[in-house]
């Protein structure tokens, strides 16, 4: 199994990226995240997942290759983002982003299926372990 540091444009389309980098944001603002989840998410805190969702973000817009563990980070931080109401944006998505449930499930998708081998090892574990 790989831990080899990949780059964005290695993996996705430009506006797939933009989707990640667009969906790591909401963390800062309208999303409202509780330490316990930010920790199940591979993340120290609630202040740490918004330190590195800034870093996940610049490294996804400068092309810098991240290493599997982010690539998990990234994708599941999307994921609760887009859908949970509890926690992340839920049903106010199409207002804080601009972007359409519709739209946004077809590109995460595409996301899921271009990651999967990348985040394979986290597969049911959280990637803090």
């Amino acid at each position: 199994m790989s831990e080899r540091e990949v780059a964005a444009s290695e993996l996705l389309a430009a506006d797939e990226i933009g989707l990640l980098r667009r969906a790591l944001l909401e963390w800062s603002g309208p999303a409202r995240c509780s330490d316990a989840l930010a920790v199940g998410m591979g993340f120290a805190g609630v202040q740490d997942l918004f330190d590195q969702c800034s870093r996940l973000r610049s490294a996804l817009n400068d092309d810098v290759p991240l290493p599997p563990v982010d690539w998990a980070r990234t994708l599941l931080a999307v994921e609760i983002v887009f859908v949970s109401d509890l926690e992340g944006s839920g049903v106010e998505w199409p207002t804080t982003t601009g972007l359409s449930d519709e739209s946004t499930i077809r590109a995460l998708r595409s996301i899921q299926r271009k990651l999967a081998r990348t985040v394979r090892p986290y597969y049911g574990k959280s990637p803090r372990e």
